[in-house]
């Protein structure tokens, strides 16, 4: 490859590209409709018993209002990601969040399953490639040194809105119905979105022939296809897709049937089911940040050491989740408290990979296609991963019971920790900044 696109000198250098204020606010708008992003997608989670009541659903159907936003994302998250690449990042993430926040008010109007099934679609379709732009955003906004943990808080910013929906839910639901939750949330998103628009977007990048490419002060850059191929060619990326996949099959159905798992077993309340399911989420929160940090810091002196660190954090994930869902089946008697202590530390380090996945395909990608890049990633991770873990979950547990399918789905891990081990042989080659 002899071309590439056009990308100013300071790009390549190790600074803020606006500045320090221009950041951080793109970084507090972008995290705050990352929650509600998580809000509307995770707020049904804790409805579960008053949908399965009222409508006398199965495990698999309720999964499946989970698992249709995940899928609907990774189908028209790549589309989304290209085209905020080729023209507005702000105007793109300004649309997506319209549309998700609409998408979740009409859920409230929904008269029977196939409708409300339709709706939360539309919310994916929303959704579908704010996670790669919004990534790409703060990523370019903020000095390479930085993305590890900044991404990091990004994608905590979910597990924050995760929470929030998750009690919001819960707490509306038995108070007011289970439809008025969709109204509380969704109006507060339209209204982010329409603030956006005073984010201050970077430049789009244009593909250019080596005759055209200035000589001076500029990367020089290949043409868009060359930049996609270089996406697909790119064994770290497949790696890392992979991975980061099978990590959220464990994470997705741990946050989408705690509640369920919470009020069936122990017999709590929904309400109080999703207060205690929320502090999971909150946990995995912090995780991300913290995790990614430490990642970034594993890989500072090799960065085989970043690899390392996530694996290991990966494997740990399966041995505590296993632990707290399966320590009966072994003879091993856990008090509610000690359970729950597993099952807290266990979120904590399930998303161990959320932000170390994102830097990585970020760092292995041209710039002039990063958002597409990421959307890659997140294409594989929505549908192999989100869309899949309470699928496969709720299917587990028609079939022999929640507390077996939730001890069986932390063996994803297991997978999500060999994919770095092996990603890290390949990073140091393709690396471009």
């Amino acid at each position: 490859m002899d071309a590439s696109i056009a990308v100013p000198r300071r790009a390549a250098v190790n600074d803020y590209l606006f500045g320090r204020g221009p950041a951080w606010f793109a970084y507090l708008m972008t995290i705050g409709l990352m929650m509600f992003d998580y809000i509307d997608r995770q707020i049904i989670a804790s409805m579960f018993p008053f949908l399965k009541s009222d409508w006398m659903l199965t495990d698999a159907q309720l999964g499946a209002l989970v698992s249709v936003v995940s899928v609907t994302v990774a189908v028209f998250g790549i589309p989304v990601a290209w085209i905020a690449d080729r023209f507005s990042r702000v105007k793109s993430i300004i649309a997506m969040a319209t549309t998700w926040s609409i998408a979740t008010i009409a859920c409230m109007f929904s008269q029977g399953y196939g409708h409300l099934l339709l709706a939360r679609a539309f919310v994916g379709l929303g959704e579908a490639g704010y996670g790669s732009v919004g990534a790409a955003m703060v990523a370019t906004h903020f000095p390479q040194r930085m993305r590890g943990a900044i991404l990091g808080g990004f994608f905590a910013s979910a597990s924050v809105g995760s929470v929030l929906g998750t009690v919001l839910g819960g707490v509306i639901a038995l108070r007011f119905g289970w439809k008025a939750g969709f109204g509380v949330v969704g109006i507060p998103g339209l209204i982010l979105a329409l603030l956006y628009v005073f984010v201050r977007d970077y430049k789009t990048i244009e593909a250019a022939s080596p005759a055209n490419a200035p000589a001076t002060g500029l990367v020089v850059a290949a043409s868009q296809r060359e930049m996609i191929r270089s996406i697909l060619r790119s064994r770290t990326v497949r790696w890392i897709c992979v991975g980061g996949a099978a990590q959220l099959i464990s994470l997705s159905a741990l946050w989408s049937w705690l509640p369920s798992y919470l009020n069936r077993t122990q017999h709590l309340p929904p309400d109080k089911a999703a207060v205690q399911a929320a502090l999971v989420v909150l946990a995995g929160a912090v995780g991300s940040v913290v995790l990614g940090a430490i990642a970034d810091r594993a890989g500072l002196r090799r960065p085989a050491g970043k690899f390392i660190a996530v694996a290991s954090l990966s494997v740990l994930t399966a041995i505590l989740l296993v632990l707290a869902f399966g320590a009966a089946r072994w003879g091993l008697a856990l008090t509610p408290g000690t359970q729950l202590g597993l099952i807290v530390l266990g979120g904590f380090v399930a998303t161990c990979t959320v932000g170390p996945a994102a830097a990585v395909v970020i760092g292995v990608i041209h710039p002039g296609v990063r958002s597409t890049g990421a959307a890659v990633l997140s294409l594989f991770q929505n549908l192999f991963g989100l869309a899949a873990g309470p699928f496969i979950a709720g299917a587990l547990s028609d079939a022999v019971g929640l507390e077996t399918a939730l001890t069986l789905t932390p063996m994803g891990c297991i997978v999500a920790a060999l994919s770095f081990l092996a990603a890290r042989h390949t990073y140091v080659d393709e690396y471009v900044g």
